[in-house]
């Protein structure tokens, strides 16, 4: 059985990406980080940021999961400035913490956004699927969802069980 880790990037630990990450939760139990408890500073060359959370979170990832799954509401077109510190943050684990960064390898990743309609744009995707493929992880896919004067709309509640039953189809075989 795959161990699977949501890593939860939005500024709102209890908006709506957290109700599409819970939804999912409570279908397949998967385990969550919300990255809005952590402090993860900015990317810099000097490695000044290495006293904050980001190397206990990647750690933690990289040694107990299979599967990251990273959930993203869309600020301006793009993922949360939370999640993009995080991806930036990995050239750390690849540059300072080679031993751990190489275990990346082989790991599967998947991304879920969100939004308030179904608007996503063509290429949201691409940083996630082209990070997968730069640190050697097999990408998985990807959902769009939406939440709906406060609510998960029927037709979102179908995409997320159906990326489900996919990942489980996809990670059990």
């Amino acid at each position: 059985m795959h161990k699977i880790v949501i890593l939860q990037g939005s500024s709102r630990s209890f908006g709506d990406t957290y109700k599409i990450v819970n939804h999912l939760v409570s279908k397949s139990n998967y385990d969550v980080i919300d990255l809005n408890t952590k402090v993860i500073g900015q990317y810099d060359y000097e490695y000044k940021n290495a006293v904050d959370d980001f190397m206990d979170v990647i750690t933690e990832v990289i040694t107990n999961y299979d599967t990251i799954i990273f959930a993203t509401p869309v600020y301006w077109y793009t993922m949360s400035g939370i999640m993009k510190a995080f991806f930036d943050r990995i050239s750390d684990v690849i540059r300072t913490e080679k031993d751990l960064g190489r275990q990346l390898r082989g790991k599967n990743m998947a991304m879920i956004s969100t939004s308030n309609s179904n608007d996503i744009i063509k290429g949201f995707n691409m940083p996630f699927v082209a990070s997968a493929n730069y640190l050697g992880m097999h990408y998985l896919g990807d959902i769009h969802t939406w939440v709906e004067d406060n609510q998960i709309p029927i037709e979102v509640e179908h995409i997320i069980n159906t990326f489900d039953a996919k990942l489980n189809k996809t990670l059990n075989h």
